[in-house]
């Protein structure tokens, strides 16, 4: 099984720490949507990432059906609840965090593009907003419930709020103030210690997977 992508996407990276909670094996292949669109679309003709290609080739997209399918191969690990409650928690908190991640691509990619216009500029503050509107509900609930954080205990949504939260640190770094945010810099940084967050660290190359 191979994953396609880069792990400078928060949604590849998401991927990549969470097959290796899971105990899968798969080999990374780091292409660009950008600087490898041929060799990605010779894979994947959508080339969107991350890419997942099955034992048999098939090819799966979007990264919450590719951890859906994941989940079906390594019944044994769960990285969602079963119970209602527990799950409609979890599934909140995934919610938010998967807005952080949308909003901090699209202002990155708005950003590299360089647009410079008031319509443009309207556009950035709402995109802003709604950015840092998720972090303010995470910070909130995270706050009140820190999660548990080691390899055997991480689920789903304390995954992708580490991620959601380095990338756009990293990425984004005039938008953030960690002292605003103590909850979440906890979390991400106790969750980058691990050993799954540091065999696929956010950037361009290949993460190191079992």
């Amino acid at each position: 099984m191979k994953l396609i992508g880069m792990l400078d996407s928060p949604f590849v990276r998401r991927v990549a720490v969470s097959l290796q909670l899971l105990g899968i094996k798969f080999e990374h292949q780091p292409l660009s949507v950008f600087h490898t669109f041929e060799a990605f679309a010779q894979i994947n003709p959508v080339v969107k990432a991350p890419t997942f290609i099955c034992d048999d080739g098939t090819a799966l997209m979007d990264s919450t059906l590719i951890l859906q399918y994941a989940a079906a191969l390594a019944p044994a690990r769960k990285l969602l609840a079963t119970e209602p409650l527990a799950l409609q928690y979890q599934l909140q908190l995934l919610g938010l965090a998967l807005a952080a991640c949308e909003k901090s691509v699209q202002l990155l990619h708005e950003i590299q593009l360089g647009a410079e216009d008031k319509q443009h500029d309207a556009w950035r503050a709402r995109v802003t907003n709604q950015l840092l509107a998720a972090y303010d509900e995470l910070e909130q609930h995270l706050a009140q419930t820190p999660p548990a954080i080691s390899s055997d205990s991480l689920d789903l949504a304390t995954v992708t709020i580490a991620v959601a939260w380095d990338f756009t640190c990293k990425k984004l770094p005039q938008l953030m103030d960690s002292s605003h945010f103590p909850a979440l810099a906890l979390l991400s940084s106790q969750a980058e210690c691990l050993p799954e967050f540091q065999s696929a660290p956010l950037g361009d190359g290949a993460c190191v997977c079992g």
